[in-house]
């Protein structure tokens, strides 16, 4: 073998070991988090996938260790189009601001907000907006502890036009029946109760009345889930075993 056909040998053998570096390097890189959401990025989201996302944001947000975010570069870059990942549906309380317990940044979810956390006609037609035409994967029905509005409606409070507000949440009260103690706000566990039941009917209650979100279900390309805040920790805990599903709806 002569010198310069030793010299080719090791080139290309110094060229074979390096292209899995060269490959390595090419691979696509994890999305930052920080930057808003492109139609590309929503695309490649599933719903199971966004549902993750909100769970690692809570948590970041329980551990103080929230993104850091250039709101005012998220404000410029959302200017021409948005493709937020999720609607979150709740309630009007200070308590729960969804962008910050879920630590997102502008352009990453849809937030209607009213007590009690119900829907209405114009709410449901919001949601079918931020789903089957802004492309959003998931809803998420978020109520919280020590909620003022299902304290009211316990307590049958009249005043204004917070009266049939509050009648919306008559029916989870009435649906709770296995709670012993008054059926008043002095009675924290039917409280809570009242809480859950009114988030549990609210996802089932999309489904029903929008043919819209249900057939984005049916599709697999949207999941409604319920969950609830808790306002003394800041925990998000998601009611994942009645989530409303392809395979749920398919039963």
């Amino acid at each position: 073998m002569t010198l310069s056909t030793v010299s080719r040998y090791f080139f290309v053998v110094a060229m074979l070991l390096a292209t899995p570096h060269v490959a390595t390097a090419q691979q696509p890189t994890e999305r930052d988090l920080t930057a808003p959401l492109t139609a590309e990025a929503q695309a490649s989201l599933t719903p199971e996938g966004v549902i993750q996302l909100l769970k690692d944001g809570n948590q970041r947000f329980l551990n103080d260790e929230s993104l850091e975010r250039d709101f005012m570069e998220q404000v410029r870059q959302t200017s021409g189009g948005q493709y937020p990942m999720a609607a979150v549906l709740g309630c009007i309380d200070s308590r729960v601001p969804h962008e910050i317990i879920f630590d997102k940044g502008v352009g990453d979810i849809f937030s209607a907000r009213v007590a009690g956390n119900f829907i209405n006609t114009d709410i449901l037609g919001s949601l079918e907006f931020a789903t089957a035409v802004a492309g959003s994967k998931v809803i998420v029905v978020l109520g919280h502890t020590e909620c003022g509005a299902v304290k009211g409606a316990c307590d049958r409070v009249e005043m204004g036009n917070l009266t049939s507000t509050l009648a919306n949440l008559a029916p989870a009260i009435y649906a709770v029946d296995d709670v012993e103690g008054p059926r008043t706000s002095a009675n924290e566990e039917f409280v809570q109760a009242v809480a859950h039941q009114n988030v549990h009917m609210t996802v089932q209650n999309i489904v029903n009345r929008s043919p819209v979100i249900r057939q984005l279900v049916v599709d697999g390309d949207l999941i409604v889930v319920g969950a609830m805040h808790n306002v003394s920790t800041g925990e998000v805990m998601f009611y994942e075993d009645e989530m409303m599903t392809a395979a749920t709806l398919a039963n």
